[in-house]
């Protein structure tokens, strides 16, 4: 069991986002950069090329309203990004950036509170 299934089972706490009876979308506690969503389909698949059409197509449309918030909440451009490396379970990343550089994942982490962690929450729930 991915710790993404554990977060859709409210086994590990998240900052959810969002969520259908499909998708999940929750802030990622290291982000790129603040307002850094993770959106992901609650079936555990590792590949997301390797998901049902259905849901493939499904998560973007599920992404799009969040994507709008985020830009709405911190006045960038979202980004988005599949790399798959880390999680064993289909996910995309939505980051909000003003270059490329931004949504490079081999730049180091944020660590942020999880009082600053609420504040990006509350921001990205404000606009959606």
């Amino acid at each position: 069991m991915s710790i993404f299934t554990k977060i859709i089972a409210g086994e590990i706490p998240s900052y959810k986002i969002a969520e259908d009876e499909r998708f999940f979308a929750f802030l990622d506690i290291f982000p790129l950069r603040e307002g850094h969503v993770l959106v992901i389909p609650k079936v555990e698949v590792d590949k997301i090329y390797d998901l049902p059409e259905e849901y493939l197509s499904g998560m973007l449309v599920f992404a799009q309203p969040i994507a709008k918030a985020i830009e709405k909440a911190f006045g960038k451009r979202v980004g988005m990004a599949v790399i798959g490396i880390e999680v064993p379970h289909a996910h995309l990343h939505l980051v909000p950036i003003s270059s490329s550089n931004d949504i490079n994942f081999t730049q180091p982490k944020m660590k942020l509170s999880e009082a600053q962690l609420k504040s990006v929450q509350e921001k990205i729930l404000a606009h959606l």
